[in-house]
């Protein structure tokens, strides 16, 4: 075992305090760079930081509570309706206590995010599509720091592998796994800097979604294809042929596909 990572990190910053966890310090340093990453771009192409400031607020509801709900009508919603108070970052049973939140679904995290991101163009009259091909870049670097945080709880594990750089999640098992949060967190870093390289590049201009639409396909691309290496999350996905997330992620790049072909049918219908 020796020749492998031997991974045994308390989920707590601090011991004996609960709510102070190294996923919940992720996600904020995730959301930090991001809106830095926003900030760039809003100065960039003279826009007011007033307007990034109030869609920031919507984001982080959307996200948030998209990702939670998300993950109860996935994965766990039998056990959700007979515990609602574990909606909520507590658990009174068989104390109280704060347990934070132990189950957030990316999926549901993209459609909490769509969902704002729409009421505030309406509400701010501002371009939708135009807000999503920039925001995809942030997010994206946004899913790097979430999947960094999934490695530091020692959860979403890999399945077990014999490769040297293979981990041993001694809060899980004594058994080799691939390290299929960092792999995530790699693509997701990856897929950032494509996009912000092409929209630096100025060459999507005038494809208004595409950045959109290609960030979607490769985010949930990779998401299907790396969950061959991971461990189901649920018991009732282990006869399936492709687990939840698989299912949940099929309809997400077919949608970036459609996006990303209209986008550029569109431009060139305008020229």
């Amino acid at each position: 075992m020796s020749s492998y990572v031997i991974w045994d990190i308390d989920p707590r910053i601090s011991a004996g305090v609960e709510f102070l966890r190294w996923y919940g310090f992720c996600w904020a340093i995730g959301m930090m760079l991001g809106y830095q990453v926003m900030l760039k771009i809003y100065k960039l192409e003279a826009h007011a930081q007033s307007g990034l400031d109030n869609l920031t607020i919507y984001i982080v509801l959307g996200v948030i509570i998209g990702a939670r709900l998300g993950h109860i009508l996935f994965y766990d919603p039998i056990y959700y309706l007979n515990n609602p108070i574990e909606i909520l970052p507590i658990r009174i049973k068989p104390k109280f206590e704060f347990i934070g939140f132990t189950g957030l679904a990316s999926h549901g995290g993209v459609l909490g995010a769509l969902s704002t991101v729409y009421l505030y163009s309406k509400k701010h009259k501002k371009d939708f599509l135009w807000t999503l091909d920039r925001l995809t870049i942030a997010g994206s670097l946004l899913g790097c720091f979430i999947r960094l945080g999934n490695l530091m709880n020692s959860e979403i594990i890999g399945i077990p592998a014999q490769a040297p750089w293979a981990f041993v999640f001694i809060r899980i098992d004594q058994v080799p796994r691939h390290p299929a949060q960092l792999y995530e967190a790699l693509f997701y870093l990856t897929i950032s800097l494509i996009l912000f390289l092409l929209w630096k590049s100025g060459k999507t201009q005038n494809h208004k979604g595409f950045l959109f639409g290609l960030g979607l396909s490769l985010i949930f691309a990779q998401r299907f294809l790396l969950e061959f290496l991971k461990e189901n999350q649920k018991a009732f996905e282990q006869n399936w042929p492709l687990n939840m997330g698989q299912i949940l992620s099929l309809p997400f790049v077919i949608i970036g596909i459609c996006i990303m072909v209209w986008s550029f049918k569109k431009s060139t219908s305008q020229t």
